[in-house]
């Protein structure tokens, strides 16, 4: 059975807000050890939804998914959220950048894996974060190390799962069956990538 779009709706819907995209995170420890700030999520942990990023350099790339990109183009990662940690006194981004990918429905791992290579490749020559008009105090400048992290579901198929697996890329398999007041997320540790 394919992932159904209310699923996936459903799921970025729960995960642009901080809390649960917090909780998300706890499902893969070294992501969560790095916010700065449990007692002060919204402060601590910033949520973008189909994030935008300015580009510093242009990007050329033939192939699959070819780019042409000019220098100082506003693009959307082909990711559902990015995620980066801020100081909540200083106000100040810090760490590392998470970028979250939930399965979409008819998407096979060959389109998945190409959503986070080609958002690898988007912001390899560096870039800075355009911020939405509440976290327009915060400086966006780029992150040292971005890191993914895929949403599936029950309905993604066991290869998709095995792939990731393979790919030592971290997931999550959200249960399709939850109710808004009742969250389960099932974690599989593939070996992750160290921070």
């Amino acid at each position: 059975m394919p992932v159904k779009k209310s699923h996936y709706e459903s799921a970025l819907a729960h995960y642009c807000e901080t809390h649960a995209a917090v909780e998300l995170l706890r499902q893969h420890r070294p992501y969560f050890e790095a916010i700065p700030s449990l007692r002060r999520p919204d402060e601590s942990a910033i949520v973008l939804p189909f994030p935008l990023v300015r580009l510093r350099e242009p990007i050329t790339q033939s192939g699959l998914n070819g780019l042409n990109v000019r220098a100082g183009e506003t693009v959307c990662l082909p990711c559902e959220l990015g995620m980066f940690m801020c100081e909540p006194d200083w106000k100040v981004k810090i760490g590392i950048e998470i970028f979250i990918f939930i399965h979409r429905p008819h998407e096979d791992l060959s389109d998945l894996l190409l959503r986070w290579r080609q958002t690898q490749v988007l912001l390899d020559k560096g870039y800075e974060w355009v911020m939405p008009h509440r976290y327009r105090h915060i400086y966006g400048d780029a992150a040292q190390r971005i890191f993914p992290l895929f949403v599936l579901f029950d309905e993604t198929p066991e290869r998709m799962v095995r792939g990731l697996n393979g790919a030592a890329l971290p997931f999550v398999i959200e249960r399709s069956d939850r109710s808004s007041s009742d969250l389960e997320e099932e974690v599989f540790s593939a070996e992750s990538p160290h921070l």
